[in-house]
C-alpha cells in the first residue's frame, strides 16, 4: 500500500519539530476529534472514516524518500529527521464505530500518544472522519426519506477525485444505498454494481428505437432504458415498449425498467406507469434520477410519483456541505497524572470540553429509543438505575431518566500501537448503521426542524470546564518583560 504519512499539513511538522527541540518528544498527550454542528441543518450525524484511519495508522512511517524530501525543504534539523525516520505509532486510539449516530461536541475519536506522533496524525484523521461522516450522513438522509425505495449511488463522476469517489461509494453503502455505479468500489468492497445507460448511446444512433434495440441485444438480462433523450412520453417510452415487444418478450427476456432523468418527474412517472401497464408490462420498474436529494424525494412521494428505484449522485458523493470536524488537545499526561487542557474562545461554541473523556448513550429499555448521551471524565462511573441529564450550558434544563440500558460509545481501536479492533465487513456495517438509526426518535430523524438530541456533561466534567475557564480568563497583569518599552 502507498505510504501516505506525509499527507499532513506542513505546520504539523513544524510544530512537531518544536516539541522535539524542546525535549517533549516523549510527552504523552490526548487529542479529541469532534464537531460543533450537524451537517445539512440536520438532527444527527453518522460516524464514518474509521477504516481509512486504521489503514493510515497501520502504515504510519517516514521512509527514506520522505526524509529526503523533508531534508530538501531546509526547514528541519537532522536530529528531528532521524527521530521521524524511527517513528512508529505506539499509542492508543478510541473511536465510535462507523455507522454510529453521533452529535455535536462529543468526542468521536480520541488519540493518546506521544506529542510528536499525535500532532502529525491530525490532518489525515480529520480528512477521514470529515469525508466519511459527511457522505454516510448524506446517504442516510436520502435513503431514509426514500422510505424503502432502493437508492443507487451514482456519484463517482461528481466526487472530488478518484480516491474520494471510491470511498464515497463505500460510505454511501453503509448509509443505506443498495449499490453503486462505481465498478472499482464494487470490486474493492463487494458492493453490488448497478446502472442503466447514458444519453450518449442514444445520441450515437440516428434513431432512438435502433439504439434501444442494439442495447437490448447486448444486455438482454438488464434492460433499463433511459427514455428522456428526446421526448419521454411521445418517443422514449413508446420506443422502449416497441423493443420489448419486438425483441425482449419474443426471446424470453424481461423488460426490466425505464429511467427518467429530466422533466416533471412526478407527472412523467405517473404517465409512464399507465403506458407500461396498458402495454402489458405491469412489472417493469421506473427509476427516477436528476439531482435528487432528500427534499426532492420527499416532495415526489407527496406528489404521488411512481418510483421503484432512485439514482442519486451529486448529493451523496459530492454533497454541498461541510462536516467541520476538529482535532483539539484536551490533556497532557505528566508523572502518570492526566492534566486537562482547554481552548477558551469568546465564541462560546468554540470553548471545548477539556480532559480525557468517555461518552455514554442511554437507551430506553421499553422502546429501544436513545434517550440521550452524557460526556464524562474518563474515570467516572455512571449509575445503572437512574440519571439526570443536565444541559451543558443552560443548566436549568434537565431530564430525569430511568429504566435504561447504557453503553460506552468509544471503543478501543489501537492499544500500545497494536490494532485490537476487528473491522466488521461492509454489510455488517450497513446493518449496524440501520439498527442504530432506528434507535433515534422520529423527531430527531426528520429533515425539517429536527428535535435537538440530548448531549450533556456530567457534573464533574462541567465543574472541571468551568474551573479551567475561570483559570484562563481571570484578569492578570502582563509580565514585566512584556511591559518594557511601552
Amino acid at each position: 500500500m502507498e505510504n501516505k504519512t506525509l499527507m499532513t499539513d506542513f505546520y504539523e511538522l513544524t510544530m512537531a519539530q518544536t516539541y522535539f527541540n524542546e525535549g517533549k518528544k516523549d510527552e504523552i498527550v490526548y487529542f479529541d476529534i469532534f464537531f460543533r454542528k450537524n451537517p445539512f441543518e440536520g438532527g444527527y450525524t453518522i460516524a464514518g472514516g474509521l477504516e481509512e484511519t486504521i489503514e493510515y495508522i497501520k502504515n504510519f512511517k517516514f521512509d527514506e524518500e520522505d526524509i529526503e524530501y523533508l531534508r530538501g525543504l531546509n526547514t528541519f534539523n537532522e536530529d528531528f529527521l532521524n527521530h521521524l525516520k524511527n517513528l512508529k505509532f505506539k499509542g492508543d486510539i478510541y473511536a465510535v464505530e462507523d455507522g454510529t449516530m453521533v452529535f455535536p461536541n462529543e468526542p468521536v475519536l480520541t488519540v493518546k500518544a506521544d506529542v510528536v506522533t499525535a500532532q502529525l496524525l491530525e490532518t489525515a484523521l480529520l480528512t477521514n472522519f470529515n469525508h466519511g461522516a459527511l457522505v454516510t450522513t448524506a446517504a442516510k438522509r436520502i435513503t431514509n426519506e426514500a422510505k424503502g425505495i432502493p437508492v443507487m449511488e451514482f456519484g463517482a463522476r461528481r466526487a472530488r477525485g478518484i480516491d474520494s469517489a471510491i470511498e464515497a461509494s463505500k460510505h454511501a453503502f453503509v448509509g443505506g444505498c443498495v449499490g453503486t455505479s462505481n465498478t472499482y468500489a464494487g470490486k474493492k468492497y463487494g458492493i453490488p454494481v448497478l446502472g442503466t445507460m447514458a444519453h450518449s448511446l442514444i445520441c450515437n444512433e440516428e434513431d432512438e428505437y435502433e439504439a434501444f434495440l442494439k442495447y437490448a441485444k447486448s444486455n438482454p438480462d438488464n434492460c433499463v432504458f433511459l427514455v428522456d433523450t428526446y421526448d419521454t412520453l411521445k418517443s422514449g417510452i413508446p420506443n422502449a415498449i416497441r423493443v420489448a415487444n419486438d425483441y425482449l418478450t419474443p426471446n424470453g427476456y424481461k423488460f426490466k425498467g425505464i429511467r427518467i432523468d429530466s422533466g416533471d418527474l412526478a407527472y412523467l412517472s405517473q404517465e409512464a406507469r399507465k403506458m407500461l401497464d396498458e402495454a402489458g408490462y405491469p412489472d417493469t420498474k421506473i427509476c427516477l434520477s436528476n439531482g435528487l436529494n432528500e427534499y426532492k424525494i420527499k416532495s415526489l412521494r407527496e406528489e404521488g410519483a411512481v418510483i421503484d428505484s432512485i439514482g442519486c449522485g451529486d448529493n451523496i458523493a459530492a454533497a454541498k456541505e461541510r462536516m467541520g470536524g476538529v482535532y483539539k488537545l484536551v490533556a497532557v499526561e505528566k508523572d502518570n497524572v492526566i492534566d486537562p487542557r482547554i481552548k477558551v474562545s469568546e465564541d462560546t461554541v468554540k470553548t471545548i470540553n477539556p480532559g480525557y473523556k468517555k461518552v455514554y448513550r442511554f437507551y430506553d429499555k421499553k422502546t429501544g429509543y436513545a434517550l440521550g448521551d452524557v460526556i464524562a471524565v474518563y474515570d467516572e462511573i455512571i449509575p445503572d438505575d437512574k440519571y439526570t441529564l443536565v444541559h451543558p450550558t443552560e443548566t436549568w434544563k434537565t431530564k430525569d431518566i430511568e429504566n435504561y440500558n447504557k453503553r460506552e460509545l468509544l471503543v478501543p481501536i489501537f492499544k500500545d500501537g497494536e490494532l485490537v479492533y476487528q473491522l466488521p465487513n461492509i454489510r455488517d456495517r450497513q446493518k449496524y448503521c440501520n439498527e442504530e438509526f432506528e434507535t433515534l426518535y422520529p423527531e430527531v430523524r426528520r429533515i425539517l426542524n429536527p428535535h435537538e438530541y440530548y448531549v450533556d456533561l456530567t457534573n464533574k466534567l462541567r465543574e472541571l470546564k468551568e474551573e479551567l475557564i475561570r483559570l484562563h480568563t481571570k484578569k492578570t497583569d502582563k509580565p514585566k518583560q512584556y511591559q518594557k518599552g511601552r
